[in-house]
C-alpha cells in the first residue's frame, strides 16, 4: 500500500482516482501530477514501482496539500473573522457565507431546529 502525504492510497484503484484521496488533490490536479511524473492514468496503485511512487511523492511535494492546506484554510477563515468583514461575521455566527437563503434551508450551517411548544389560545 502506497503512503503519500500521510494518506494510505487504495491499492486496487487507478492512480488518477486514488490520488484524489489526498486533501487538496482533485481529478484535474491528479491527472496533471501523473503527467508530470510520467505515469499512465489507468495504472493501479498496486502496480506502481518504488521509483514511480518516489516520483509521485516529489511531484506532490510541490503542491500545498493535507495538513498544510487545512491550516492555511483555517487561517484564512480566522483572518476574515478578525477583521470583522461580512463573510467573517457569517462564519462566526455559523450561518451560510456565500449568499444562500436562510429562511427555509441552511440546516447544515444553522443546525437542527428545536421546536418550542406554542401557547394555547384562550377561549373567548
Amino acid at each position: 500500500m502506497a503512503r503519500i502525504s500521510g494518506v494510505d492510497l487504495p491499492r486496487f484503484k487507478s492512480s488518477s482516482i486514488a490520488l484524489t484521496y489526498i486533501y487538496g488533490i482533485g481529478r484535474t490536479r491528479a491527472k496533471k501530477i501523473l503527467d508530470q511524473a510520467e505515469i499512465p492514468h489507468s495504472k493501479k496503485i498496486k502496480d506502481l514501482s518504488d521509483s514511480e511512487i518516489t516520483k509521485l511523492r516529489t511531484t506532490i511535494g510541490e503542491y500545498t496539500v493535507e495538513g498544510e492546506l487545512r491550516s492555511e484554510v483555517q487561517m484564512n477563515i480566522k483572518r476574515l473573522m478578525d477583521i470583522g468583514c461580512y463573510r467573517g461575521i457569517r462564519h462566526r455566527k455559523g450561518l451560510p457565507v456565500r449568499g444562500q437563503n436562510t429562511q427555509t434551508n441552511a440546516r447544515t450551517r444553522k443546525g437542527k431546529k428545536k421546536t418550542v411548544a406554542g401557547k394555547k389560545k384562550a377561549p373567548r
